[in-house]
This record gives structure tokens, sequence and C-alpha cells, in this order.
């Protein structure tokens, strides 16, 4: 399975299903954003402020495998 990006308004961000542990530190650290129950399971249009995407980068910076990544949109 080929890594798969969402977007959202201020990042998105990138999942690659293989590397994935199944830690679940972004399911609890941003529930919002991250819900398994749900399709698709990563919502970053749920951090549309400043503050709620840098949570965002922060919980996905604790995942364990690298199963996630930001992938920042470009300033213009």
């Amino acid at each position: 399975m080929a890594r798969k990006t969402y977007t959202g308004p201020l990042v998105d961000v990138s999942f690659d299903a293989e590397v994935c542990r199944h830690a679940a530190e972004c399911v609890r650290g941003m529930p919002a954003v991250f819900m398994p129950s749900r399709r698709p399971w990563i919502d970053p249009t749920q951090a549309d402020t400043d503050v709620a995407a840098q949570t965002l980068r922060d919980v996905i910076a604790r995942c364990p495998s690298g199963a996630l990544r930001v992938v920042e949109h470009e300033r213009r």
C-alpha cells in the first residue's frame, strides 16, 4: 500500500499503513482528527486554526513508527 495524503486547510497529513504499529498515539492525542471508526479515518480539516494545526504537528511528531507525517502547505 502506498502512502496516502489527507488534505487540511493549514497542513496535510500523510499516512503509510504498512509502517503503522497501531500505538494509537494519534487517536489519543487528537481524536477529532484521528478517528478509526470513520472513513476516511484521518480528517485534518478539523485542525483549522493555527493552534490546532500546531497540536496536530505535535501529535504526529509522537508517532513512534513514522507512519504519519505532516505535509506543510507552501506559503505564498
